[in-house]
């Protein structure tokens, strides 16, 4: 389900404009089989989850996102103050006008993430701490077979040398633990939610 970077970087998204400064740290191919106006399901159902907290299943990946909480109320990473709008500017700042004026996407609730524009084929959020500013985007691509699945991509933008040890330390548990519990959880929750889309 890993795919390369190119995955993401050869497609024509409008990210590309905006978070041109950003490195692609991970690119997945999501077990979400759809037709070509489904994207918005997989929006709804992604803001769900980070809205409403949840992330991922498993033991371990319930440890290491508990872990990593924890840590960041110690240690002040996730303090009001420190993120978004204070020590970095919005991405939303830089998009351009049919982007800003158009639809910006789901409304995240109290979660880490706000969402930046929403398009037919892409929609991206943004999350800022101490240790690193990133990007979530999510695309709607070709499977390759006639039919559509969504694409995730995580692009970061460290901050300092701290935030690059840290995401160079959690990588080996994103891999391990933390990624493949999430996409279980989302081809799961999406194919429960078969009927619902079906049915419109």
């Amino acid at each position: 389900m890993r795919l390369p970077r190119t995955a993401h970087t050869s497609r024509p998204w409008r990210i590309h404009e905006i978070a041109g400064d950003f490195t692609v740290e991970d690119v997945w191919a999501l077990p979400t089989p759809g037709g070509p106006d489904d994207l918005g399901w997989l929006v709804r159902q992604i803001a769900e989850g980070i809205s409403g907290g949840v992330s991922g299943e498993g033991p371990v990946s319930r440890l290491l996102f508990a872990v990593r909480w924890k840590l960041g109320a110690l240690l002040g990473w996730d303090e009001p103050g420190t993120g978004i709008g204070t020590r970095v500017s919005f991405l939303r700042d830089r998009l351009p006008a049919d982007l800003r004026d158009g639809p910006q996407g789901p409304d995240l609730g109290s979660s880490p993430f706000t969402s930046l524009y929403l398009r037919d084929d892409e929609w991206a959020a943004e999350m800022d701490n101490k240790t690193v500013h990133a990007v979530m985007h999510i695309g709607w691509v070709p499977d390759g077979s006639g039919g559509y699945r969504g694409q995730m991509a995580v692009l970061v933008k460290p901050n300092g040398l701290f935030g690059t040890l840290y995401m160079a330390a959690i990588k080996p548990f994103r891999y391990l633990g933390v990624y493949p519990a999430l996409m279980r959880s989302i081809g799961r929750e999406w194919q429960a939610n078969a009927a619902k889309r079906s049915a419109h």
